[in-house]
């Protein structure tokens, strides 16, 4: 019987925490983890995203989330961005709101049978090593999609002298204490009671502008409210400082309530005209009262994702000047995340438009990964995107960056050890003595001097290696956990001797 000249060291071989000596051989080190946010925005407003209308069967609505995890998941993907209070109403359970016209097909309505959309999500999404990031909008109480009259544990309903109607949407008043306060509630139940990785908001604190019939700005009524609180302000001055006072306490009590949870705020691409030098369009520092640049100086957030909808040659909307603009602000290298339109395919751009930006972020000097609007758009394929991105720029998986700013509990593994299977398999193995969750498993193979990478599930306890004449067998495996914010563990790995 021919016995192959590796396997009596391979069936030798365990994990013991001891490298063999450096071989005389050319063997590469072992790299570094790769680290880059892949996420989807999942929308549920006017059912965007999900689900696909009001009022599905429950199973219909939980088979189409799960096949928009599995989308993310294959596209190398690895974190969605779920929106769960769209106006002032709940994707979930919620003591404080009522359930939304979005999911139900009217505004307070249960779902029957009963079932916590957000537990589910949070369920399938870390099953696929996927991140949950819960997406709200922490002023609107109603949109210009919604057709459900205001239910009456709405905020809005409750309190309506803090509300205010503006062209057909319904706004709660962020220059009202006590409007402010009650977004921070409802973030610190969503905070206590899931288990998220992120509280998300994107660039909705004071409306955008709406016009009247001869085209100008209708004024935001928020003159009672000024005229109370303004305290010498100017209105401009006011409206940002209320928007400031909001972002900076939302951070507080996510951190507060658990620490490992990342806060994260996707504002309009431009701080402000002229920045950097020759950008045109919206104003959003004076328009939205959003001085998004501020709270990334100043630490506020984990993660500052921009919304950069332009292409790369759009010289007064430039993507890559932009991105290095925001990159620049960055003092305290907090995340920096590039949000990229790819539901604009077959507008304005190409599926190889998205792609080029995709490069531009994973180049020196980029940011620390992207988000991707819409879940729609990879799920129609629109100009062949998925299929572009999952064979070119996302075809080798990343982990998302860690945050060790937050968060330094790192997961354990136990009893990791490497086998041969018969002649033609070699089966690695572990299993995990840790109270921190897993997310997700990084795995780092050597085959001769190629190293290759991937990314498991944590559900997942082994790997199989197949061996031939022309697949040679593993001479190294790294396995590390990853945890909550992204933390690594310390890897099991086996070197053949």
């Amino acid at each position: 019987m021919h016995i192959p000249s590796w396997l009596p060291a391979l069936l030798l071989a365990t994990l013991t925490g001891l490298a063999a000596p450096p071989s005389q051989r050319n063997i590469p080190p072992v790299p570094e983890i790769p680290r880059e946010l892949r996420a989807l925005w999942i929308a549920t407003k006017g059912n965007i995203d999900w689900p696909s209308k009001p009022g599905l069967p429950v199973a219909t609505q939980q088979q189409e989330l799960r096949n928009l995890l599995d989308i993310a998941r294959q596209t190398g993907l690895n974190a969605v961005i779920l929106q769960v209070r769209p106006q002032g109403d709940a994707f979930y359970d919620s003591p404080l709101e009522p359930w939304s016209e979005y999911l139900t097909g009217r505004e307070g309505t249960a779902p029957q049978p009963a079932w916590d959309p957000l537990t589910f999500a949070v369920r399938e999404a870390h099953a696929r090593g996927l991140e949950l990031h819960a997406w709200i909008n922490p002023f609107r109480a109603k949109s210009e999609t919604s057709r459900s009259p205001i239910a009456p544990s709405n905020f809005a309903a409750r309190r309506p002298d803090l509300a205010r109607n503006y062209g057909n949407l319904v706004w709660l008043d962020p220059g009202e204490p006590a409007v402010r306060d009650h977004g921070l509630r409802v973030i610190a139940d969503l905070v206590k009671r899931y288990d998220i990785d992120a509280l998300h908001m994107d660039d909705y604190f004071y409306p955008y502008p709406i016009k009247d019939p001869v085209g100008r700005d209708v004024p935001f009524p928020d003159e009672r409210s000024f005229a109370q609180y303004g305290r010498g302000l100017t209105l401009s001055d006011w409206r940002r400082a209320n928007v400031d006072e909001f972002v900076h306490r939302s951070g507080d009590v996510v951190h507060r309530t658990k620490p490992w949870v990342q806060f994260g705020i996707s504002p309009f691409g431009i701080w402000r005209p002229n920045y950097p030098q020759g950008i045109r369009g919206l104003d959003a520092f004076e328009t939205l009262a959003a001085d998004a640049r501020r709270w990334l100086v100043e630490g506020w957030v984990d993660y500052l994702a921009p919304q950069l909808y332009w292409n790369i040659e759009q010289r007064e909307q430039s993507f890559p000047a932009l991105m290095s603009w925001w990159a620049a602000q960055n003092h305290l290298h907090r995340h920096l995340y590039a949000g990229i339109a790819s539901a604009r395919i077959g507008t304005d751009r190409t599926a190889q438009e998205i792609a080029s930006q995709v490069r531009l972020v994973q180049s020196p000097g980029g940011a620390n990964g992207l988000m991707l609007w819409n879940a729609g758009s990879l799920r129609a394929n629109k100009g062949g995107v998925t299929d572009l991105l999952r064979s070119t720029v996302l075809r080798s998986p990343a982990v998302p960056p860690a945050t060790p700013w937050r968060w330094t509990n790192a997961p354990a593994l136990a009893d990791f050890e490497v086998k041969v299977e018969g002649r033609t398999e070699v089966r690695a193995s572990w299993d995990i003595r840790s109270t921190e969750p897993i997310r997700m498993f990084a795995v780092q193979v050597r085959r001769g001097v190629v190293w290759s990478f991937d990314v498991l599930p944590p559900d997942r306890r082994e790997m199989r290696f197949r061996v031939s004449p022309s697949l040679p067998p593993p001479e190294e495996v790294r396995v590390t956990p990853i945890g909550r914010a992204g933390i690594a563990g310390k890897p099991g790995f086996w070197k053949r001797i």
